[in-house]
């Protein structure tokens, strides 16, 4: 997909998840910013040919697989192995439930190994959100010194003085030296096995 692409199925995401339908070819038109409802048309069959959108017999938009929600099929236990049973419990969107601010959150791919004992490793992705004031012992995006990692925030409670720790034992806190800059607080990781 290319950059246009991208953005152009956000914005669809985006009035689908905030309205709980899809648009109208007009609405469609005014949310991209597209002089005619002929775009929109182009538009669509794209969507159309790529899953991303269907359409009802009388032509109506209707979402594609990428708007399904995933079916909660109950729980499984993580100690001691016992018996389970399939059963349909609910269905989540995992864009609803892992995001709660659209606009204020963005992802973030991890390098390095600074966090493993936190259960962030490399190559995880996280989601971050902006603006949000962190709580002494939340994982935060930070550029400190002018440079950006992502670690512990960690503020004292009587002197005020700030620090980033690791979750690694191989590697040491960071105090900044000249400036620190809190990018946001981290919400989620998501992690693909394969």
């Amino acid at each position: 997909m290319t950059k246009e692409d991208t953005q152009s199925v956000s914005k669809l995401k985006e009035f689908y998840f905030e309205h709980k339908r899809m648009p109208t070819y007009r609405e469609l038109a005014d949310l991209m910013h597209w002089k005619s409802k002929f775009s929109a048309q182009y538009w669509v069959k794209k969507w159309l040919a790529a899953g991303i959108v269907e359409k009802d017999s009388s032509g109506k938009l209707l979402p594609g697989s990428i708007f399904r929600p995933v079916k909660v099929l109950g729980t499984v236990q993580a100690g001691w192995p016992s018996p389970a049973e399939e059963e349909m419990v609910d269905t989540i969107s995992l864009d609803e439930w892992l995001i709660s601010n659209r606009e204020a959150t963005f992802m973030l791919k991890v390098t390095g190994d600074s966090m493993i004992d936190a259960g962030i490793r490399p190559g995880d992705t996280v989601l971050v959100h902006r603006g949000k004031q962190p709580r002494s012992g939340d994982v935060v995006v930070a550029e400190v010194d002018h440079e950006w990692t992502i670690k512990f925030f960690v503020q004292n409670g009587k002197s005020g003085k700030i620090s980033l720790k690791p979750a690694n034992k191989n590697y040491d806190s960071i105090v900044p030296q000249e400036e620190l800059r809190i990018a946001g607080v981290v919400t989620s990781v998501i992690r693909k096995y394969y």
